[in-house]
């Protein structure tokens, strides 16, 4: 059997260590894949060094290798940690080769769709106004307050994600619609849109839930014209890619009050500039893109990778490959 060289790209965050990558994981790839080298650095500094004559890729999907790529001569396949990949799809060494990219998908859903409630529970109650009135010992009733049952979301994105968060909103009585690049059945669903139709989804919609990847076709998807066309009282959660909303439009609308609010995990730069007016404005809550974090992310990450890897070793198709024609 060939020995496979795996690099591993990733810095850890010092606040967060359960996203780290643990010595039990680095355990869990050496058992999927018996004498494989791994080697791991915070910077493609090191990974070039050391790392040039890899053949396997894990990092984060925002991660833009193009360094590291330019020196691997060897490396077939990357996979990302992150079910985005827009960072890796963007890099034209990686581009021009062609090389296999994998996300890591399945795993998210639960935990953003439950951010995605958290969100929409948030607006409704005012649990946002009543925090700024108990910081400032102001007890007063927040009188705007309404139910969210019978209330319509609509989602824009029927991946595992938007699958999930569509079943949620469906068992707190919700009434769902949604629509999706490619668009597929699905029982929760109310009813389903064709993409050319998404200013009537945004039209009838009192929460927009964006999960939709970021692609060519989908930078600055969500402009003026959609934002005209939701509800004064409506509300749009982005738990997807900052790049998909047009955010001078976002913030216009919201200023000029054309929607109710927005919620946003996401944002066009991370971290968000300290001069943006969505840190200030009363109708926006702000995440710094964390809707995904749970302890249990890494283990159920390094989980996907393993079983591709197996499947990589014996020539199978690998799970969650990216198609580079349509960019996701």
């Amino acid at each position: 059997m060939m020995a496979h060289t795996i690099a591993i790209l990733y810095e850890p965050d010092p606040l967060h260590l359960h996203l780290d990558i643990l010595p039990e994981h680095i355990a869990a790839i050496q058992k999927a894949l018996p004498g494989a080298n791994v080697i791991r650095g915070s910077d493609e500094t090191h990974l070039v060094a050391s790392g040039s004559h890899s053949d396997i890729l894990l990092t984060w999907g925002m991660y833009r290798p193009g360094d590291f790529c330019r020196s691997a001569n060897n490396l077939k396949w990357i996979h990302a940690l992150s079910a985005g990949v827009d960072g890796l799809t963007a890099v034209p060494e990686i581009r021009s080769r062609r090389i296999k990219v994998t996300a890591t998908k399945g795993i998210h859903g639960a935990t953003i769709a439950e951010h995605v409630l958290g969100m929409i529970l948030c607006f409704a109650r005012g649990f946002h106004v009543l925090r700024d009135r108990q910081h400032s010992k102001e007890w007063r009733k927040h009188l705007e307050a309404y139910e969210i049952h019978g209330k319509t979301v609509g989602i824009l994105g029927l991946g595992n994600i938007g699958r999930v968060v569509a079943k949620k909103c469906k068992l707190m009585g919700m009434r769902v619609v949604a629509l999706d690049i490619q668009p597929v059945e699905d029982t929760t669903i109310d009813r389903l849109y064709p993409l050319r139709d998404a200013v009537a989804l945004m039209r009838e919609s009192d929460y927009v839930v964006v999960t939709l990847p970021l692609t060519p076709n989908t930078h600055h998807l969500i402009g003026e014209e959609y934002l005209r066309a939701m509800k004064k009282t409506a509300c749009l959660i982005n738990v997807a890619r900052g790049k998909i909303v047009d955010e001078q439009a976002l913030t216009k609308a919201l200023k000029e009050e054309w929607i109710g609010g927005a919620g946003l995990d996401v944002v066009e730069t991370e971290p968000l500039p300290p001069t943006s007016e969505l840190w200030t404005l009363p109708n926006v809550i702000l995440s710094p893109h964390m809707s995904a974090i749970s302890p249990y992310y890494m283990d159920r990450a390094i989980s996907v990778f393993c079983e591709n890897l197996t499947r990589f070793v014996h020539g199978r198709d690998l799970l969650f490959e990216i198609d580079w024609d349509s960019g996701f």
